[in-house]
């Protein structure tokens, strides 16, 4: 018997990327002027649990406060995401994006949960582009990437350097309103996608291309 977890789609692409990007552009125009329809799609812990709204764990990605906010994910999917989905086809991209964001959304609704934060609303694409910014790091781990547009960094280290202002970001509650633990959740969830489905331990591969 075939195992599904394992099991590879054939490879096709159809550009996917401007896809999800013109889904965010489209959630975005929707719900810029109405603030019920955000609140709706966006995701609270206490709507999830007790108003049993089970789909903000994965609308929410596709929700955004701002065009700031709009902007700065949908460069990381144009940037990462184009790559990435050329090298693994777009099904097993759309899946990556897809699941990872979802299981990124039920990792932050168990930390509000956990944290008695009920009434928090989280919206964005973070959690989904950080998981496709780390298979990126995966996929090409010599390439360079310019940070701030000016230092080279391998992609590598500069998803270890994320994870590191992330975590310390969290501990030392900075920049309000930004969820580092989604994040971080993106990140770890990628990285399981490659050990689970794709049977790749992202730290060996960063291993052997450095050591």
């Amino acid at each position: 018997m075939r195992n599904l977890i394992h099991t590879p789609f054939r490879y096709s692409y159809f550009s996917a990327n401007l896809f999800l990007i013109g889904f965010n552009i489209i959630f975005f125009t929707l719900t810029s002027s109405s603030y019920k329809l955000l609140s709706l799609l966006g995701m609270n812990a206490a709507e999830v649990i007790y108003g049993h709204k089970f789909w903000q764990p994965l609308t929410y990605m596709f929700v955004h406060g701002n065009i700031r906010h709009l902007l700065s994910n949908m460069i990381g999917l144009i940037f990462f995401g184009t790559a990435v989905e050329r090298a693994i086809g777009s099904k097993e991209y759309l899946l990556m994006y897809l699941l990872c964001g979802l299981l990124s959304g039920l990792a932050s609704l168990g930390y509000f949960y956990w944290n008695g934060d009920y009434f928090s609303l989280l919206i964005g694409a973070s959690g989904a582009v950080y998981t496709i910014m780390f298979a990126f790091a995966v996929i090409f781990p010599k390439s360079m990437i310019l940070l701030f547009f000016i230092i080279p960094i391998p992609a590598p280290i500069l998803v270890i350097l994320y994870t590191a202002f992330e975590l310390f970001s969290e501990m030392n509650s900075l920049q309000a309103g930004v969820a580092h633990y989604t994040h971080l959740f993106g990140f770890l969830a990628a990285f399981f996608y490659f050990i689970i489905r794709m049977g790749i331990n992202p730290l060996k591969i960063w291993a052997k291309t450095y050591f």
